[in-house]
């Protein structure tokens, strides 16, 4: 995380920041439920990719000669060099990027067994979904929900920081209340909320039963 300091003397602000060292200070201390926040990571990798896929340029006619994923004319002959807004081959994803405003949708605790729970939906169930979370596993520390995705793969790590913005609009301020959140298995089409709603659906097991 990125933590403005504010209040007192430049000092001041050194010992506090001096005192925090190596203390563990949890997600809901710094940032709040509806709250804006930007963050900031590296994307996807792509690799070396060519001017189709990096910059969506059309492909040329089938019968083109020296291939058709290209871009037909680099420039004119004066000046004398490629300009630096024509598509090029080069590398794609694993930048660095801030993308600003997400809207903070939820702050869940460690170990609280009923932390996706809402007035519409009064199953008691964590952030976890059936089966873990794909390429990542169960959520076992202080979590924090956002809206949107975020930059990079599964496990990189992001930093958030507060919004230096001042916001006016309405979609900013609003205040968010969520009537669901989904916890079913996102490996395939999961009908199932928590490990109890399926086994009172299916009944007891064939596997079971015989042991």
């Amino acid at each position: 995380m990125e933590i403005q300091i504010n209040g007192g003397d430049t000092a001041a602000k050194v010992d506090f920041a001096k005192s925090l060292f190596e203390k563990e200070f949890t997600i809901d201390s710094v940032f709040a439920k509806d709250e804006n926040l930007d963050v900031i990571g590296v994307t996807k990798g792509g690799g070396y990719e060519g001017v189709t896929a990096r910059w969506g340029v059309t492909r040329l006619p089938r019968k083109t000669h020296r291939g058709l994923r290209k871009v037909a004319c680099i420039g004119s002959w004066h000046p004398a060099r490629v300009s630096s807004t024509v598509p090029r081959a080069g590398q794609n994803g694993y930048h660095h990027r801030c993308e600003l405003n997400k809207k903070v949708y939820r702050i869940g605790k460690a170990g609280d067994g009923a932390s996706c729970q809402t007035e519409a939906d009064l199953t008691a169930k964590s952030i976890t979904p059936m089966g873990g979370f794909p390429h990542y596993g169960e959520i076992n520390e202080d979590w924090i929900m956002l809206k949107g995705a975020v930059v990079g793969v599964k496990k990189r790590p992001l930093i958030l920081r507060k919004s230096l913005m001042n916001h006016s609009s309405r979609k900013h301020l609003e205040d968010i209340d969520l009537k669901f959140i989904d916890t079913s298995s996102k490996m395939g089409h999961g009908r199932f909320q928590t490990k109890e709603e399926k086994a009172k659906f299916l009944g007891p097991l064939a596997s079971k039963t015989n042991q």
